[in-house]
């Protein structure tokens, strides 16, 4: 029996994840011209209004641009949307343990524990049950991987309860990059025992409502988080 050909679709986003990965692990380096398009066409064996459209948003990720008479060009890494989810989960993918992970958690300690004290004084009283109530489902949690969304969701919240939406927006766009950090550092046998208390005392303090307290939990979670991950990568 014969398999049914892929939705046009899914080819659509096969092309756009193999040549997005691709070029963020350099196989096809800033200023590379992509494969000509007949070539690229027989490769993906797709039609030319889908192997167009599929590198219009690569274009639209900042990835790559036209140039007349050359082709479709890989841009320089520094005009990389590095915020779009699709761009950030292929990095991700390539970069586990270097520089990437690094400005993760530099922008973190920078964003954070700011959006923890804002949230003391912002947020609602659904808002900080929902904060809590995500707390116990990491506590609860029985393994690496139940306890990674919950995880995630407590800092989006605190995000959310800040009522600024440019910066929950801007921590819903790193929750990619959060969740594969988390990832690792989980592996590291007793995080549980260090990760746990280090969010309980942001919880406390956002309930105390005491914006300091906050700021400084959430401080000592992202140091210690980063600790964990550097320990369990070696690099330290």
């Amino acid at each position: 029996m014969s398999s049914t050909p892929p939705a046009r679709k899914h080819r659509h986003a096969e092309i756009i994840r193999d040549l997005g990965a691709r070029i963020v692990t350099s196989e096809l380096a800033p200023g590379d011209r992509l494969p000509h398009e007949s070539e690229m066409l027989a490769t993906y064996g797709v039609s030319r209004p889908v192997l167009r459209e599929a590198l219009r948003v690569l274009g639209a990720k900042g990835l790559v641009h036209a140039k007349p008479k050359v082709g479709s060009v890989v841009r320089p890494r520094a005009e990389w949307h590095l915020l779009d989810p699709d761009v950030l989960g292929w990095m991700v993918g390539a970069e586990l343990s270097t520089g990437l992970f690094e400005d993760l958690f530099a922008v973190r300690l920078i964003i954070e524990p700011a959006a923890a004290a804002l949230a003391a004084t912002a947020a609602s009283g659904d808002e900080l049950e929902a904060i809590e109530s995500a707390f116990s489902k990491m506590s609860r949690a029985r393994s690496r991987r139940d306890r990674l969304a919950p995880d995630l969701e407590f800092h989006v919240l605190i995000a959310r309860a800040t009522h600024n939406d440019l910066l929950a927006h801007l921590c819903q766009m790193l929750s990619k990059a959060l969740g594969e950090s988390i990832k690792v550092s989980s592996r590291r046998l007793d995080r549980d025992s260090l990760s746990l208390p280090r969010h309980r005392a942001i919880l406390d303090a956002l309930r105390a409502r005491d914006p300091e307290a906050a700021r400084v939990a959430s401080l000592a979670q992202i140091e210690g988080a980063r600790d964990d991950f550097l320990d369990v990568l070696g690099d330290r």
